[in-house]
Order: C-alpha cells, then sequence, then structure tokens
C-alpha cells in the first residue's frame, strides 16, 4: 500500500508575509549571486540542511512557472510536492506545497530571493510560511523549531556562524 497524500491549499503571493506562521532569513553572503542561485537550482538543492534527506526536481529544465519538485524530510516522516507559481530565472523563485504525506499543514509556501550586492556578494533572503491543519496547530512551536534550523543551516553553509 502506498504512503497516504494530504492535499494542500492554493495560497496567494501575500501569504508569505501574512501566515500564521512565518520565518525569515536574510543572508549577506560573500560569494556571487549566479553561485548562489546556481547552488539553490542544482541538481539536488539543500542538502546542507540537516532535516532534508532530498531534494528532487521533478520537472526537466529549464525551470519555470509551473515546475515541480519532491523533497523528502525528517528522514522521510514527511515528503512534500511543490509547485513553483514564481520564478524570476536568477533572481527569484516560489513555491506552494500541493501535497504531504503527514497532514500537519492546510497550507505552506516558501520565497527565495537572490540580490546581488556587487560583483563578489549577494543578499539571499528566505520566507518559509505556513498555516497549521485543524487540529495540528499545537504541533506549531515544534514547526517553527524544525524549519527555523533550515535557516540555521543555512547560515552555517555560508561562513556566516
Amino acid at each position: 500500500m502506498g504512503r497516504p497524500w494530504f492535499n494542500c491549499l492554493p495560497v496567494e503571493e501575500s501569504f508569505l508575509d501574512t501566515a500564521p506562521l512565518r520565518l525569515r532569513g536574510s543572508f549577506e553572503i560573500p560569494r556571487p549571486a549566479a553561485a548562489v542561485w546556481a547552488e539553490l537550482t542544482a541538481e539536488h538543492p539543500l542538502l546542507w540542511c540537516r532535516i532534508l534527506q532530498d531534494v528532487s526536481w521533478t520537472s526537466p529544465r529549464p525551470f519555470g512557472v509551473g515546475t515541480t519538485r519532491t523533497v523528502v524530510a525528517l528522514g522521510g516522516l514527511n515528503v512534500f510536492k511543490e509547485h513553483f507559481f514564481r520564478w524570476e530565472e536568477g533572481r527569484r523563485h516560489s513555491f506552494v506545497v500541493e501535497q504531504a504525506s503527514a497532514p500537519l499543514f492546510r497550507r505552506f509556501a516558501e520565497d527565495y530571493l537572490v540580490e546581488p550586492r556587487g560583483e563578489e556578494a549577494c543578499r539571499f533572503t528566505w520566507k518559509i510560511a505556513g498555516e497549521a491543519r485543524p487540529g495540528f496547530g499545537i504541533g506549531t512551536p515544534a514547526n517553527r523549531l524544525l524549519l527555523k534550523t533550515l535557516l540555521t543551516d543555512t547560515a552555517r553553509h555560508y561562513g556566516l556562524r
């Protein structure tokens, strides 16, 4: 028997700034914006994040609006199917989770923004936004702690902590 899937609701761009659960990391990185963007869109990005075991694109390149990927988190306890609703090549992309294997979130989205700061530096801003399903709000503090590791691991990856 296969894994159960729980549908998540779509989001508007404003959800990234209004969701009940919001995290934001802004990183001043001493690397060119193109290099950071390349890491974020690599074959298996974000594997420096300890709660992620696999991040795989399920759409062919070139990526754009409509691109999909699957993320395996927490040792396989939760798997996410993501759909990118914004894609500005070399600069920004945003996704919404369409399905998850655990019924924690009613809505969940992320936004990645890479802005050049001269030839050899950039700012990477990562927004994470979620809304728990009814009855799962009690897990919000634990979810916040787990999701915060994405930001602390990213800071460590770029030598900022």
